[in-house]
């Protein structure tokens, strides 16, 4: 039997095939009259009693059908027992080729059942999906009308099957001769069907004069396919791919391979595999092909392909030519080896499968016992690692023996009174769906399970031990508890095939087990085979490895960067935006841009500023390179190699909302692009793909031929568009940002005029940057319970899976909603804390439910996830556990819907949903709601209100602000910085280091203005203050020492130090006329060089103080409680310390040595302002300040996030470092350069040194250096763009 790969057209092949048949081409397993016969069984015919009934309705009848040859069967129709209560609800249908060794149709690789009749007179007919080639059929009643019993009548429908077939016995083979060589075609093919007895073997070799050969070889029940060049068996010399499995199951395969150029297209049965040829193995030039063994006419034996064909094949094509019918003729290309005949015999093996847990076989005593031993034999094939295979008790009840699997071994286990225990195991590895012979031999006191012959091993027991049979035999089980026969089994039950039966070396035949005339059975098939290969059909997705046990598979999806039992899900985001909005800051991550997609997650920066995100795409050379002459070329080219793939640049720059990459050109009598007019010297190539030549360069439109100078009309010669094109001795610098996406990312760049005497130039391509993802934002309000949007159909037959967000104040509304004729899918709130996930694929209406803790229509972003494969259903809420439900064994597994895809609410219009929808995708598809919601009623583009969901990552004082389409965290009144202000702002202070903040009227009002209202309304408008809330951490082996100081215009002040006892002390003095008051803390030991936390907090006299984790100090002051006229707040050591008592004006002049970190008063944050916006600040600095990270508590605080590997996946994470050039040599060159540099962008670099000069200065242990202008050449022209390339936080920090 074959299943046929396309249909033939219905009206040529959709003939009755029963109703002419005589009656003796009928069989049943029984019939309950002459007049019930199964001759009668012929449909709408009412001879005898009107169809056939066996003489017991139980699920082992069965009714078989000989068409008289093979033949091609496309439908079947039943029909009940005419003028009864007799017929069929549901059957199997089996095939065959010769009466035996049948084979189970299957509707979708897993449907087992057909639907049956509800009556006796109508006809039900069903079209196979994929027609079969049979000459035999037979129909197995499952269930039928409870108040009648089985009765039937049938027909089948099809047409004659012609084929050629040539039948090999192992150790002959044919050779056809492809002379004259056909000509070069663009399309070449191959296509056979074949039947193996052995399952390996050689089907076919095709070589030619170019030593280009192709090799379909059957290795352990798979098809390889070999393409080689020449007789190398190393890799570069040939290319191997396989597919199938248990091809070795005496059924007919059809095969066929098909060339064309580049690739090629393997078919076996049912699945197809695209191959991509290695462009060395692409010419086939077969002119001569051996079939049934790997060697050739002059050719040698293949290394490793030496094991003939032992089968038969049919219709085998070369080009459309039917080589078999060449070799029938006798035609003189055929050379014949051995003994062929033109038939196909096959010996008959009547296995039998074990289906279940209760499945069993009993056989009586076969002879009788001898007392000088016994022998049982056996073959078996199973995917389970244990299982009894077999169990009978030894005479007179002396004990017992089992053989079975455990751990894919077999096992041997005797328990005979007066004797210890015995345990015996032989083989390996037996649970591969192989045929494996076991053997139990007992004679002459040895013992002996031998495995495979004994290649699988030999176990032998010793001392010697003799054994025999006292009675009943069983295999793979036991009947169930309460029987009458004797039988335990204290392990798992077998299920697999057994055949090949032994007993005292004689075979036992299973026919008259079937007939129920010898022995006893439950749960079993006999006369077939029925092991599955479930991993052949792929489920398992994007690279996850299949394992299966006898009733189902799994997926190891280890490594893979997927999860789900089919290893759908990615486990990454599909952007830095979402990392971002999920509390992440900047670091290396594993971005997977289309989520369940194809392409494969990348690893890349991700730059999270209080900004924007940004995905930092490195190159082969992001530096700056120095243009070196090359002899006999006119131009210098350039390439440049992205850490990502090709599929994933363009699904990022297509997402983003922005990319942009910087070009730059320094030159001195080197012209860039010339003139508008003139010839074009330079170019670069950019865009998807290939990419096509640009004539723009960067900050310049596209197709411009110019630079940005031209556009802003600045270039050092009116006269040219690009500063370069002025042609002058001096130092020119050309640069910009390349911002239009359709030219992104840059492949390569020419430079043409690099040759002239005294030419010279370099130039920087930098990394590829984007930020904002539309597909993260887009999102629809529909604010009626009738308004939906419509989208094409889903599809997604076998791996479906579905995301989005959604915020609402209603209690329930269906988010989506597909339908087919039968199928659906659906996601809806059922109710406030509940939301249901439903779908039908034809095995009725099945759902997964999630309940959440608190309410849903909350008004805030909620996450659903909802996926439904082969395997299971899961709907995950939020970071809840998900919800499963197991999909059925054996069901339907095709989802198959054809309505429009309705989104936020129904077909019907009822129980829409009223809210927002964001962020929704099918299958890694970002459906565009706000482009579909712009024209429809009903509905909203976008959904603002993003603060109520995400207003809590940002932290420390910092605000949440409202965006259209995000959010972004205000850091202005905190004391850190970054994405979510959760950076924190430290130095490093020498003791010459001051910084000193001069407080404002405008700014301490503004500061008023963000304070609480509790705070605000003592702040009086002469800046004078009734309330202040400081906090700092230090680190510090000084002591005493003062850590800030703020002083007024009227010798009024606070002060924060440490005694030289190690204790912190607050000293007040509001009233000029009196002594300050010193408010001493009780905690010791905070000079020990360990970070310390400090919060003061002041109202009118009440003063409180909190240190680390201590109890909160509370103290009063007696004196004034007016801060009045506040000037300045001073870090560090305090020049202006005339007014001070003289031990503090001491403190004051020695300065503070250690680390300051996140320092806040009231909402003036110095270290800040000094650090990040000197230039905008009323800020002051002397002596050596150095940023760092000294105020975290461990070296790298953020090292836990940086950096997401991939699970199980070892070795380097990072791709496309950027290389170190040869400019880096050339200080003299580079030297000019900077000067030139620095002179054309006098103001720019000014400010720039302001900046570094602030920084200078050393930074000890955990402390970052910062680099002075003239230490890196570089800097003056990578700080321009380069505040986004690489993970280095606190060069990002200066230059955002």
């Amino acid at each position: 039997m074959v299943a046929v790969q396309g249909t033939r057209c219905e009206e040529v092949c959709h003939s009755p095939l029963v109703s002419n048949l005589l009656p003796s081409s009928f069989r049943s397993s029984s019939q309950l009259s002459g007049s019930h016969g199964p001759g009668f069984a012929k449909l709408n015919r009412r001879e005898g009693a009107g169809g056939w009934s066996p003489l017991s309705s139980d699920r082992y009848q069965w009714l078989e059908v000989d068409l008289g040859g093979r033949t091609h069967i496309t439908a079947v129709s039943t029909q009940g027992r005419y003028g009864s209560s007799d017929w069929l609800t549901a059957y199997l249908l089996m095939f065959s080729d010769t009466g035996h060794n049948w084979k189970q149709y299957r509707q979708e690789d897993s449907i087992e059942a057909f639907p049956g009749n509800s009556n006796a007179d109508s006809v039900v007919q069903h079209k196979l999906q994929h027609p079969v080639i049979a000459r035999y059929v037979r129909l197995l009643p499952l269930d039928w009308n409870p108040n009648g019993r089985i009765g039937l009548r049938l027909e089948t429908y099809g047409c004659a099957h012609d084929s050629d077939v040539v039948s090999l016995d192992g150790r002959s083979s044919l050779l056809f001769r492809l002379s004259p060589r056909p000509r070069q075609v663009t399309r070449e093919s191959i296509s056979l069907t074949f039947k193996a007895l052995r399952n390996s073997g050689t089907l076919l070799h095709a070589e030619g004069q170019s030593e280009h050969s192709l090799v379909l070889q059957l290795e352990k029940g798979k098809l390889l396919l070999l393409l080689r060049k020449g007789r190398s068996s190393s890799p570069d010399s040939q290319h191997l791919v396989s597919l199938g499995n248990l091809l070795d199951d005496q059924h007919w395969h059809h095969v066929a391979v098909e060339h064309h150029s580049t690739h090629l297209n393997l078919t076996v049965d049912k699945s197809t595999l695209w191959v991509q040829i290695p462009p060395r193995l692409t010419h086939w030039d077969h002119d001569q092909m051996s079939v049934g063994a790997d060697r050739g006419l002059g050719s040698r034996r293949s290394v490793g392909l030496n094991r003939n064909f032992h089968g038969c094949l049919e219709n085998l094509a070369y080009n459309g030519v039917n080589l078999v019918d060449l070799a029938k003729k006798k035609d003189q290309r055929v050379t014949v080896k051995g003994t062929v005949t033109f038939s196909c015999a096959e010996p008959v093996f009547v296995a039998m499968t074990f289906t279940s847990p209760q499945s069993f076989l009993r056989l009586p005593r076969l002879t009788e016992a001898s007392s000088t031993g016994t022998s049982v034999g056996l073959q078996f094939r199973t995917w389970n690692k244990a299982g009894l295979l077999l169990t009978f008790d030894l005479p007179k009840q002396e004990g017992a023996v089992w053989l079975y699997l455990s751990k894919a071994r077999v096992h041997l286990q005797i328990h005979k009174s007066g004797r210890a225990p015995l345990e015996l195991n032989a083989g390996s590895a037996l649970n591969d769906g192989q045929w494996h012979s076991v053997e139990l031999i007992s004679r002459r006191g040895h013992l002996t399970v031998s495995v495979d012959g004994g290649e699988g091993a030999t176990a032998h027991a010793s001392p010697p031990f003799l054994i025999t049979t006292g009675g009943q035999l069983f295999f793979g089980g036991c009947p169930p508890e309460g029987s009458s026969q004797e039988c335990m089994n204290p392990f798992k039950a077998f299920q697999g095939c057994m055949r090949l039966l032994t007993v005292h070396d004689q075979p036992v035949d299973l026919i008259p087990v079937q007939q129920r005339l010898m022995g006893n059975y439950s749960h079993l098939q006999i006369d077939m085979c029925g092991i599955i290969d479930r991993c052949s059909q792929s489920h398992c997705e994007h690279g996850g490895s299949c394992s299966q046990s006898w009733s189902s598979f799994h997926c190891n999806c280890s490594g893979t960067g997927y999860s789900g039992a089919t290893c759908h899900s990615s486990i990454y985001e599909q952007s830095c935006e979402a990392y971002k909005h999920k509390g992440n800051t900047s670091g290396y991550y594993y971005v997977d841009v289309d989520g369940s997609g194809p392409i494969r997650p990348q690893l890349m920066y991700c730059n999270m500023t209080e900004d924007k995100t940004w995905m930092v795409i490195q190159h082969n050379n992001t530096d700056l390179t120095r243009v070196r002459p090359s002899p006999g070329k006119d131009q210098h080219s350039a390439h440049f190699e992205y850490a990502s793939e090709e599929e994933q640049l363009a699904a990022v720059v297509s997402q983003s909302e922005h990319c942009e990459q910087e070009l730059t050109y320094l030159c001195r009598k080197s012209r860039l692009l010339n003139t508008p007019d003139g010839p074009l010297l330079s170019w670069w190539v950019g865009g998807p793909g290939a990419g096509k030549v640009q004539t723009y360069w960067g900050g310049a439109p596209p197709g411009s031929q110019q630079c940005s100078c031209g556009l802003q009309e600045n270039c050092v010669d009116p006269k040219h568009y690009c500063n370069c094109d002025a042609d002058r001795t001096e130092w020119a610098n050309d640069s910009g940002l390349l911002t239009h996406k359709e030219t992104l990312p840059v492949r390569s760049l020419v430079l043409g005029d690099v040759q002239r005497p005294g030419s010279e130039s370099a130039y920087r391509v930098g990394p590829l940057l984007c930020h904002g993802d539309k597909n993260v934002w887009n999102a629809a309000f529909f604010d009626k319970e009738t308004s939906y949007l419509h989208f094409p159909t889903f599809h997604g037959e076998l791996s479906a899976d579905i995301s989005f967000l959604f915020k609402t104040t209603s209690s329930s509304g269906v988010f989506l909603e597909n339908l087919g004729i039968k199928d659906f899918i659906r996601i809806e709130l059922g109710s406030s804390t509940e939301v249901l996930f439903s779908f039908d694929v034809g095995n009725g209406p099945l759902e997964v439910r999630v309940t959440a803790g608190s309410p849903l229509n909350d008004d805030r972003w909620h996450r659903l996830r909802a996926e439904r494969n082969v395997k299971e259903a899961s709907l995950r809420l939020d970071e809840l556990p998900a919800a499963t439900q197991e999909a059925p064994a054996d069901g339907h597994i095709h989802l198959q819907l054809n309505s429009q895809l309705f989104i936020g609410g129904t077909a019907s219009r009822q129980k829409g949903f009223r809210g927002c929808i964001r962020s929704l995708q099918l299958n890694g598809v970002t459906l565009d709601l706000e482009e579909r919601a712009r024209i429809t009623p009903g509905v909203q583009a976008g959904c603002p209100g993003h603060c109520s969901s995400y207003g809590s990552l940002c932290r420390n004082q910092g605000r949440c602000l409202e965006r259209p389409n995000s959010f972004s965290c205000d850091c202005g009144s905190s004391a850190y910085t970054g994405a979510f202000c959760d950076r924190e702002v430290s130095a490093s202070f020498k003791s010459g280091t001051s910084v000193s903040f001069t407080f404002k009227e405008p700014a301490l009002n503004e500061l008023n203005r963000s304070r609480s209202s509790s705070l605000s309304s003592s702040i009086q408008s002469d800046v004078d203050l009734r309330a202040e809330n400081v906090s700092l951490s230090f680190r510090t082996s000084q002591s005493p020492a003062l850590l800030l100081y703020v002083g007024s215009y009227h010798t009024e002040y606070l002060a924060l130090l440490l005694s030289e006892h190690d204790m912190l002390e607050v000293r007040y003095r509001l009233d000029s006329s009196k002594e300050a008051e010193i408010l001493r803390s009780t905690v010791r030991n905070l000079a020990d060089g360990q970070l310390h936390a400090v919060i003061i907090s002041r109202l009118a006299d009440a003063v409180s103080v909190q240190i680390d984790q201590n109890t909160k100090e509370d103290f009063n002051l007696t004196s004034d409680v007016e801060f009045n006229a506040i000037r300045s707040l001073v870090l560090g050591t305090v020049h202006d310390s005339g007014e001070l008592d003289p031990e503090l004006s001491r403190l004051a002049s020695l300065g503070f040595t250690g680390c300051l970190s996140g320092v806040l008063f009231n909402s003036v944050s110095p270290l800040k302002a000094a650090l990040l916006h000197p230039d905008t600040s009323p800020v002051f600095v002397t002596g050596p300040l150095v940023q760092s990270i000294c105020g975290s508590t461990s070296a790298n605080p953020y090292a836990a996030e940086t950096t997401h590997h991939l699970s199980g996946q070892s070795g380097s994470v990072g791709r496309g470092q950027p290389v170190v050039n040869a400019i880096r040599s050339d200080s003299a060159l580079i030297g000019g350069v900077i000067a030139v540099v620095i002179f054309v962008t006098v103001s720019a670099v000014a400010v720039m040194a302001r900046v570094l000069y602030r920084r200078k200065g050393t930074c000890q242990s955990r402390e970052a250096k910062t680099a002075k202008p003239d230490d890196n050449p570089d800097l003056a022209f990578s700080s321009q763009t380069g505040s986004h390339n690489g993970p280095s936080e606190n060069q990002r920090e200066y230059f955002i």
